[in-house]
């Protein structure tokens, strides 16, 4: 095969890996347009992820379990066509129950195409240790890269996007499996040796409920109360895969317990940052998700070394690490989701205490104090939870325009708002930083399983 044409089977497959695994975030800053499209909850816009990431850990543990000897490229073909249907399915969705269960075949095909691509990447390049540092390489990236890149296509165009982008990368890979003619096998089915990775695997299970944190709750707080444009909330978001570039080099010449513990803590402080967060300080929050990108850029390449090193068929390794990464999304989510409900409506309550206190001691007229409270009350019980209402057209009609003491009465609502809301984030920002702080228990109880 020329080098020229297996390097583009190589790339094309890469990618279908990059965007599976950026599937499991990919969505995170449409979710404000779609809690708002659907009229649905916090809950039901979780589930557009928490769906895809469920179904697809269940499957490649099922693969791990049950299956045995499979033919690589065919289970990448398989994976790739039911992931470009579903893709499809999730673009012309009209409801969020449809959209949800597109996303739960979409995780189907997710499995499949992930499970299959490790094997049919490492004939290709050449070697399996080429293949993992590839597969790796691309699922670390899409992972990082995944919200950020959804953000531009929901902004330039709208939430459809995201699913019809998938479409052309996943017909690439396609035709690349079709065309690569590998007769690599996938060997599946349980092992005594695949104990040995449950340390690591359980390591970046905590890790990746932890990065939960940093793009769901993130994203939500960026856009929904700090009122960031999607592309705004992409750039802040971006600084996450740029640290976590910045940080691999430094990762492969630490010793890999070292760079693993301090990946976690520094990940943990990123949320814990995130948590603290006075109000809507970009450097403040900038700083925080740059934290956070630079300890999953230390920790995950040496807990994948741990989890997919070592002696026994690397394809079983493989779809056991990729089915416990995304069980560690959905437990996130599944307390962090409904965590952060909870809160929000205490929050709304809060928030209407604080602006009705902040418009009595505004230095107003009684006649124009009275009638805008009553227009702010329906505001904010009018407005989704999490959601800081526009309240202009208000204080417009009060005169804001012309009189600096009714805008500057606005201006004090909306700081007021805004920091009774951010701080409703607080305890699923603490949830998500403990989950990394924990995972430092099986790196440092089993540190020697990791060097080995």
């Amino acid at each position: 095969m020329a080098v020229t044409r297996r390097s583009l089977l190589v790339a094309a497959v890469a990618v279908a890996v990059a965007v599976a695994f950026a599937d499991s975030s990919i969505v995170v800053l449409a979710l404000p347009e779609l809690y708002a499209t659907f009229d649905t909850t916090i809950e039901g816009v979780a589930w557009v992820i928490t769906s895809y990431n469920l179904v697809l850990a269940v499957c490649a543990l099922a693969l791990v379990l049950v299956a045995h000897r499979i033919r690589a490229n065919l289970m990448l073909a398989a994976g790739t066509v039911v992931f470009l249907a579903a893709g499809v399915a999730c673009a012309l969705s009209d409801s969020i129950g449809f959209l949800i269960a597109a996303r739960s075949v979409q995780g189907l095909g997710g499995a499949l195409l992930l499970a299959g691509s490790l094997p049919v990447l490492g004939a290709l390049a050449g070697s399996t240790a080429r293949g993992v540092a590839l597969w790796t390489l691309a699922g670390t990236f899409g992972a990082a890269v995944g919200p950020a890149l959804g953000g531009v296509l929901t902004q330039v165009f709208d939430w459809r996007a995201i699913f019809v982008f998938q479409a052309p990368v996943a017909g690439a890979a396609l035709l690349a499996t079709a065309g690569s003619h590998v007769a690599a096998i996938l060997e599946e089915g349980w092992r005594p040796r695949l104990w040995r990775t449950v340390p690591g695997n359980l390591a970046l299970a905590l890790l990746s409920g932890a990065l939960v944190g940093a793009l769901f709750l993130g994203v939500l707080l960026v856009i929904d109360v700090f009122g960031s444009t999607p592309i705004q909330g992409a750039a802040i978001v971006s600084v996450i895969p740029a640290a976590t570039l910045l940080a691999r080099p430094l990762a492969a010449q630490l010793p890999i317990v070292l760079a693993v513990a301090s990946g976690a803590v520094l990940l943990a402080a990123g949320l814990v940052g995130l948590a603290l967060l006075p109000s809507s300080a970009l450097a403040y929050t900038l700083s925080a998700f740059a934290l956070c990108g630079f300890g999953l850029g230390l920790s995950v390449p040496g807990l994948t070394h741990a989890a997919l090193g070592g002696e026994g068929g690397i394809g079983r390794k493989a779809t056991l690490t990729v089915g416990v990464r995304h069980l560690g999304l959905v437990v996130a989510l599944a307390v962090g989701a409904p965590l952060l409900a909870g809160d929000l409506v205490a929050a709304a309550d809060v928030a209407k205490l604080n602006a009705t206190a902040v418009i009595i001691d505004g230095q107003i007229p009684a006649t124009t104090k009275i009638p805008l409270a009553l227009d702010i009350r329906d505001e904010l019980d009018r407005a989704p939870r999490g959601e800081i209402p526009d309240f202009s057209a208000s204080f417009e009609e009060a005169g804001a325009g012309t009189d600096e003491a009714v805008q500057g009465v606005h201006e004090d609502l909306i700081e007021t708002i805004e920091q009774a809301v951010t701080r409703s984030f607080r305890p699923s920002f603490l949830f998500c930083a403990l989950l990394a702080a924990l995972a430092l228990v099986p790196v440092l109880a089993f540190r020697k399983r990791l060097i080995a």
